[in-house]
Parts: structure tokens; C-alpha cells; sequence
């Protein structure tokens, strides 16, 4: 893809958005790095791309709220005149702990938070892609394939996340939009791999075929790769980064 095509990051002030970010503006992209709370970070996320010869800008918003999406949206159109990459990375808040321990507005609420922000956001970004196809690409992750103890919620609302990817997949093909997932196994250096104490963090290394936990920079390249020419013929798919822990 060009430099003429806009890609939206959500969700990108820091680990795997911020690499993504990093990565797709590298490729002649202009990047809209979303972030909810973290400002100073995405401005220097903006400000890295920006050193390296990239154009970027930095937008905040909750996506789960429509009326915040389009007024990101709107800023988008309004500097660049749209989006054609979509990258749904953004993290909504999720409780760790047994199904036994757990409620239903922890569970229901993290179910509806995951869909509602894919929902609004892809809602809001699929005009400007129709008529001259785009790219929609999905955050997922190995949890909703394979289970980890106390990580239910997380794993549930990402399988619901996949399936909601294949649906639009087979909509949104006829226009030429493509939609695929990418779904990391534990990925070192984000705020997820906090949770992961120092004796799991080996026990998961050890049953990695290629010996290590990925990097954010790992699953930006499977993004950028769904966010290309290369993957034009490929939708409804999804890319596991894992370093060959589960094969599916």
C-alpha cells in the first residue's frame, strides 16, 4: 500500500498498537495513533514516526462510545480524508479470576465492552472503505482457543471477537473489504504480560517450540501483513503468533 492510505491503530500508545503503529508507517502509511487515557505516550509514539520521516497524529477516544468514534473519525476525514486500514487493537478492562469466582457483569460486561468496541469503531470506519475495498484486521488472541486458568472473560469475548471477524469477512467481501484476526499467544512487553508471574512466564517458554514469548514487533508484522498487497485474496482468516505453542 501507498502513502496515500490512512490506517487507524486503536489502542496504539504502547505495546503491540504502538509497534503496529510504528511498523505500518514505516511502510508509507499515515498512522492515527488512538489512545484513551495515555496521551503523552502516543504523542510519543507520533513523535518516534514523525523522527523517522513518517506522518502520524494522535487522536484519543473511547471506542467503546459512538459518539467519541466519530468525532475521531470526523478529525480523521476531516486531516486526512479517511480510513483505510482499520487495526482494532484497543484492550477493554477484564477481571482475571475462576468462572466459580467470577459474576455475570464481570463476564457480560467484558463480553459486551469487546463487541461493542469492535462494533462502533468498524461501524464508523466502514464508509470511506466502501466502493474501494480496505482492510479490517482484529486483535485476538490464543486464549480463546486454548484456555489459561483464570483468563475466561478475556478468552471468551476474544472467541466472540473471531467469529464477529468471519461474519463481516463473508458481508463485506463483495465490496473488496477484507477482514482477518490476529490471535498472539503471551506476548512479552505489554500490560497483559504483568500478569504473568515469573515461573508461568518459563513454563510457557518452555513449551514454545521457538523458544520465547513473543514481542510486540512479532504480531505488528503479521498486522502489517494483513494490512498490505500481499494478503489481497485472503479474508475470514486468522494468523496465530505463538511461536508454534498451540498449532491449529
Amino acid at each position: 500500500m501507498t502513502g496515500e492510505k490512512v490506517a487507524l491503530i486503536t489502542g496504539a500508545s504502547s505495546g503491540i498498537g504502538a509497534a503496529t503503529a510504528r511498523l505500518l508507517a514505516e511502510r508509507g502509511m499515515r498512522v492515527v495513533v488512538n489512545y484513551l487515557h495515555s496521551k503523552d505516550a502516543a504523542e510519543g509514539v507520533v513523535a518516534d514516526i514523525e523522527k523517522a520521516g513518517g506522518q502520524a497524529m494522535a487522536v484519543q477516544a473511547d471506542v467503546r462510545e459512538a459518539d467519541a468514534v466519530r468525532v475521531m473519525i470526523d478529525n480523521v476525514d476531516a486531516t486526512w480524508g479517511g480510513v483505510d486500514v482499520l487495526v482494532h487493537n484497543a484492550l477493554t478492562p477484564y477481571a482475571i479470576k475462576s468462572f466459580q469466582d467470577m459474576t455475570w457483569t464481570e463476564l457480560g460486561g467484558k463480553l459486551d465492552d469487546e463487541l461493542k468496541a469492535a462494533f462502533v469503531v468498524t461501524k464508523a470506519v466502514l464508509p470511506h472503505m466502501t466502493g474501494h475495498g480496505g482492510r479490517v484486521i482484529y486483535l485476538g488472541t490464543g486464549l480463546s482457543r486454548r484456555p489459561r486458568e483464570g483468563m475466561i472473560a478475556l478468552g471468551t469475548a476474544k472467541a466472540a471477537l473471531t467469529q464477529f471477524a468471519r461474519y463481516l469477512a463473508q458481508e463485506l467481501g463483495p465490496q473488496g473489504i477484507t477482514v482477518n484476526v490476529v490471535e498472539p499467544g503471551p506476548v512479552a512487553e505489554t500490560r497483559i504480560s504483568s500478569v504473568i508471574d515469573e515461573e508461568q512466564n518459563h513454563r510457557l517458554v518452555a513449551a514454545t517450540p521457538l523458544g520465547r514469548l513473543a514481542r510486540p514487533a512479532d504480531v505488528a508484522r503479521a498486522v502489517a501483513f494483513y494490512a498490505g498487497e500481499d494478503s489481497a485474496f485472503m479474508t475470514g482468516t486468522t494468523a496465530a503468533v505463538n511461536g508454534g505453542t498451540a498449532m491449529y
